[in-house]
């Protein structure tokens, strides 16, 4: 396992070594050429908002109240409850 994780990283830096950033969210990539120069490419990388907006959901809510002068009744209900949902919007860079 450890093995497999070296050679990933070994890899992710190799390719990286000829990544090189030129700006917001653009990589410049050196690519081979057949007669053996390099050619800059530009990546354009996409954007990613995340965020979160509020629902509410139905939750049970357990309880007692009593029946009579003795005894308390068990009582099951539910109640709104508000929460977070993570969002993420996805843009991706325009196609030349």
């Amino acid at each position: 396992m450890r093995k497999l994780m070296l050679a990933v990283a070994t890899v992710a830096s190799i390719a990286m070594v000829g990544c090189k950033k030129t700006g917001d969210g653009e990589y410049q990539v050196k690519t081979p050429d057949v007669n053996v120069s390099t050619d800059s490419h530009t990546v354009k990388v996409p954007t990613v908002d995340v965020g979160t907006k509020t629902d509410s959901i139905n939750t049970p809510v357990v309880g007692t109240k009593p029946e009579t002068l003795i005894v308390q009744k068990p009582v099951i209900g539910t109640k709104k409850t508000a929460v977070k949902v993570p969002t993420v919007d996805v843009k991706k860079p325009p196609q030349e």
